[in-house]
């Protein structure tokens, strides 16, 4: 299977769910826009997986991710970012969602387990309210520190800054 093929669109996956649920398996959902893949994504995911059978994530689309982080982002197109996170061994199926939040989809899944980062404060997990009233359980993963999307960035803006500006004058003078 290539990991493309475990990207789901919103009525595959509700497939998928009710046949999970009809092999009583405990399903683990979570979200987010996974920019850039880097190792405080894959531990994570990891630790996200570690709470059930199956990993479901669903993901920002490319304007959802613009309307969260800002006109420069996304910086990988969502197709990547999906078959990219597809391809973690942690993770079982991949949606992308275009709403605001991803209420929608929690309400759909039913998760048994509602990931999220512990950025976030239990009041503000959206769905988790909604996943509790079902008898499921909310629970927060600590981040790798000093690791982010925009931590990357910064980085790379700052160790090539000289070279692109050499680089800029140079194809001026060509």
């Amino acid at each position: 299977m290539n990991a493309r093929d475990k990207v789901q669109t919103f009525f595959q996956l509700e497939q998928t769910i009710e046949r999970l649920r009809g092999e009583n398996l405990r399903i683990v959902f979570t979200n987010g826009c996974f920019d850039l893949l880097h190792i405080g994504h894959l531990r994570y995911l990891e630790a996200a997986k570690a709470l059930g059978d199956v990993l479901v994530v669903g993901m920002n689309t490319d304007a959802s991710v613009r309307l969260i982080k800002g006109a420069g982002r996304p910086i990988m197109p969502e197709n990547e970012r999906a078959e990219l996170v597809c391809g973690l061994h942690c993770v079982d199926h991949v949606v992308l969602f275009d709403f605001p939040d991803p209420l929608p989809l929690i309400e759909r899944v039913k998760p048994h387990v509602l990931v999220k980062g512990a950025d976030w404060c239990m009041e503000r997990i959206v769905g988790a309210s909604h996943v509790k009233s079902l008898g499921g359980e909310v629970v927060t993963i600590p981040l790798v520190p000093q690791v982010s999307t925009t931590q990357i960035v910064e980085r790379i803006l700052e160790r090539f800054a000289h070279s692109a500006s050499c680089l800029g004058s140079e194809s001026q003078r060509s």
